[in-house]
């Protein structure tokens, strides 16, 4: 991904990036403009984001749940501090591990962040896998009720003492259509699915049903990164599973833990890599099946992704197979931007 230095930019309109009403909303190509990166783990979303950032006018906003939280680095793979330094990225570092963080909260933020890069001329580039995300982003998000601590605890214990797997099944049993959608690997999902039930006596697939009618006030170009070849997403998920492992990951995890306000049940800690970690610094496997479940979960992960991704409309694919992914985005977003009014200078590379 090498070229020419970037040029500068410029910007001859702007726009607010608040919703509009239906009288005074603009046509399309006279909306400001905003990228979704999007892709499976692993995938080599950050180092194309990066990429662009240097030849188009571009501020990168984080679309990551996990890399959210500070003192998470190894195993949320975020980008090296030197790369923070030389291209920032919003919503990286912005949470405790002890505190949670909704989607709610990050259409919130990201908004926030977007209205402003627009003002300042600046294009944003959401770049990340967590596909909730770029939904409530997106579409908005369902009325569901806040979380109850007392009813958490109690289906916490529940798990405890039965396992997630009897969770998941007593969630098909009351909405086979959220059990169908949440891998049964993903306490956080299954909780949240049991806890909306019992607070409100329906289904949480019901209460998420709405329009697919796009609610953010932006043209969109969505990107999507990934190798064709299901092989080699899987040859890249261990190598680098294994190479976090190098970089300190276990001691990564104990000083979380060490800290004592942090345990399997916190949200940040359900991630996948540090759910099986924890399992093993626990004594609960050895090392090597720890290495194991940890490939296994985050291929199971790049699978539900990659499953949301094709079930998205517009969704412009990078196949690694097909040449030089960079080159081929840069050209793809100039000419989508020359499209709209606002006119940028996009530089040469």
């Amino acid at each position: 991904m090498n070229g020419a230095e970037p040029l500068g930019f410029r910007r001859q309109s702007r726009f607010a990036a608040a919703p509009r009403s239906p009288v005074n909303q603009p046509t399309d190509s006279a909306r400001p403009p905003a990228l979704f990166l999007m892709g499976p783990t692993a995938s080599g979303k950050t180092d194309l984001a990066v990429y662009l950032a240097q030849y188009l006018p571009l501020e990168i906003i984080n679309v990551d749940s996990a890399q959210v939280y500070r003192g998470m680095d190894i195993g949320t793979a975020k980008p090296e501090r030197e790369v923070l330094a030389r291209v920032p990225h919003q919503l990286i570092d912005i949470r405790d591990p002890a505190n949670s963080y909704s989607a709610a909260e990050f259409r919130a933020d990201a908004l926030a962040a977007m209205e402003d890069f627009t003002a300042a001329g600046r294009i944003p580039l959401l770049a990340g896998g967590t596909g909730l995300y770029f939904r409530a982003l997106l579409y908005g998000l369902s009325e569901l009720p806040s979380a109850d601590p007392a009813l958490r605890a109690q289906l916490e214990q529940e798990a405890a003492l039965h396992g997630w797997p009897h969770m998941h099944r007593r969630l098909a049993q009351v909405d086979p259509e959220a059990g169908a959608r949440i891998h049964p690997n993903d306490p956080q999902r299954i909780q949240r699915a049991l806890e909306v039930y019992e607070l409100t006596g329906r289904p949480i697939s019901s209460l998420q049903c709405r329009p697919r009618e796009p609610m953010l006030a932006y043209r969109v170009l969505k990107l999507a990164r990934a190798p064709r070849d299901r092989e080699t997403l899987h040859r890249r998920i261990e190598q680098r599973f294994r190479t976090m492992l190098g970089q300190g990951f276990e001691d990564e995890v104990r000083g979380l833990l060490a800290r004592g306000d942090l345990s399997p049940t916190t949200p940040s800690m359900r991630s996948v890599g540090y759910r099986q970690m924890i399992q093993y610094l626990r004594d609960d496997c050895d090392y090597e099946t720890m290495v194991e479940r940890g490939v296994i979960a985050t291929r199971q992960l790049a699978k539900r992704q990659l499953t949301w991704l094709r079930a998205e409309s517009d969704v412009n694919w990078l196949y690694d197979e097909a040449g030089d992914s960079g080159a081929t985005a840069l050209e793809m977003v100039r000419r989508w931007l020359a499209e709209g009014t606002v006119q940028y200078c996009l530089g040469s590379g």
